[in-house]
């Protein structure tokens, strides 16, 4: 008799649970539809119709219609204003066609979900609040300077109650720069932060033709096993007080790394080191070059430092380059007088070792090197000119969030737990501008160099 009892319980609750879940399942499809009839034919979206001209509203752009499984449709409530929306139409680089709509990253609130689930254990609902980094500019249907953007939900990070619209607007891009700088370009294994991802061992089980060709390179080659940055290392910040830079230094000092910050001392000073989770262990004055580089070196020992981010442009980066240790012997008596390296098509070529770098995405790694590389990263241009051989460059295979969903997926799943933990924190809203009529004159602010430390939002009704 117990046993039978015990069994109709189980029955009954199962029963009821399964009700349960499906008249749920009809209360959010029916909220689906409804939403789906009141969405509008049309939106307001902020275009760019010549290069060197400001961008103008049309109140006429269809909107974005959802061609994969994995997309969803957001309604766009902020929008982060980020340096490349008016260096871009600007110096007419990032612009593949025109019209354009831009806007690299945006928060608001899904109102269409995929079509199909996620295979994940996220499962984003009708009505979230998210947060969008906007990384695949080709594709106008993500850009963030209109009313109605679409996303695939492996790039949507949810964000929790403690954030807010406009503080979620301006992480995204910042995010994931400064992940793919430590985790792919440094090598730094995030396990041991909230379960983080091993992003080089993600990229290194895929089928190398499965990752885009023209960041192969970096993602297979850049850095090897035992060049890998770790708990204790230094890094060099060079920009240190951008956007990208704060969140960089947040990660970096979750994984014990040893940071030295260089900014303008007597703008960003106070701030960097009063701010607990952008506190670096030194903050040196970038305002004499030369002599932030021997502040550099005469802090960091006789190993020096081997890891440094430049965040500014390719003069930054030709200090920053001089201020990292370089190895006395790279090579064994043995060694030819060239390195290997390979070309976009996969073939092997030849580089003599006293010829100047080759282009980004990396430099090929010496693998006969007596001691380990130094590795620099320039988010926006590298060194010029000769360069050290033990120093290899590198730049952020920025696309990897957005065309390898399974790195895709780790990254925004791993923001998820960090927001909801405090352990990562926004960078500062620095100001708003209100709507898509008003992000001109936010980034002319921006181009008269009003703006630092944080970002301007649009903020859309």
């Amino acid at each position: 008799m117990s046993l039978r009892t015990k069994r109709t319980r189980s029955v009954t609750a199962a029963h009821a649970t399964e009700t349960i879940s499906k008249k749920r399942k009809t209360q959010e499809e029916i909220l689906q539809k409804d939403t789906e009839h009141a969405l509008p034919a049309v939106q307001s979206a902020l275009k760019l119709h010549a290069i060197r001209q400001p961008y103008n509203v049309a109140t006429n752009h269809p909107l974005p219609a959802l061609q994969h499984d994995s997309e969803l449709l957001v309604k766009v409530q902020a929008v982060g204003l980020n340096p490349i929306d008016w260096k871009a139409p600007d110096y007419n680089f990032g612009i593949p066609t025109l019209p354009y709509i831009s806007g690299r990253e945006y928060a608001g609130r899904v109102v269409k979900v995929p079509s199909t689930p996620s295979p994940s254990s996220r499962q984003i609902k009708q009505g979230d609040l998210v947060l969008i980094p906007s990384t695949d500019y080709r594709d106008l249907r993500k850009a963030a300077f209109q009313e109605y953007s679409v996303a695939s939900s492996f790039n949507t990070i949810r964000l929790p109650p403690a954030i807010s619209l406009n503080s979620g607007s301006i992480l995204g891009v910042a995010f994931v720069s400064a992940a793919l700088t430590l985790g792919i370009c440094m090598g730094l294994d995030f396990s041991s932060i909230e379960s983080g991802p091993d992003l080089l061992a993600i990229v290194r089980k895929l089928e190398p033709n499965s990752l885009p060709a023209d960041i192969q390179q970096e993602c297979l080659h850049g850095i090897g096993e035992k060049e890998r940055i770790s708990a204790g290392d230094y890094i060099v910040i060079w920009g240190a007080s951008s956007v990208c830079a704060n969140v960089t230094t947040q990660i970096a000092r979750l994984a014990g790394i040893k940071i030295i910050s260089v900014a303008d001392a007597a703008r960003h000073a106070s701030r960097l080191s009063s701010t607990k989770a952008i506190a670096p262990d030194l903050i040196v004055d970038s305002h004499d070059p030369q002599r932030a580089i021997e502040v550099i070196k005469a802090n960091t020992g006789t190993r020096g430092a081997r890891f440094g981010f430049d965040t500014m442009g390719k003069d930054t980066a030709g200090h920053l380059l001089n201020s990292l240790a370089v190895p006395t012997t790279t090579t064994t008596p043995s060694s030819p007088s060239c390195l290997p390296s390979v070309s976009a098509n996969g073939a092997k070529a030849c580089e003599r070792r006293d010829s100047k770098l080759p282009t980004p995405p990396s430099t090929p790694l010496d693998t006969s090197s007596a001691s380990r590389k130094s590795h620099l990263v320039g988010l926006t241009g590298l060194p010029k000119g000769d360069v050290p051989k033990g120093v290899a460059l590198h730049s952020v295979p920025i696309k990897l969030y957005h065309e390898v969903p399974q790195v895709g997926e780790a990254l925004s799943a791993w923001c998820e737990r960090l927001l909801a933990k405090g352990l990562l924190v926004p960078p500062d809203v620095v100001g708003t501008v209100e709507g898509l009529a008003g992000v001109n004159a936010g980034l002319d602010r921006m181009r008269r160099r009003e703006v630092s430390g944080g970002r301007l939002v649009a903020v859309l009704k």
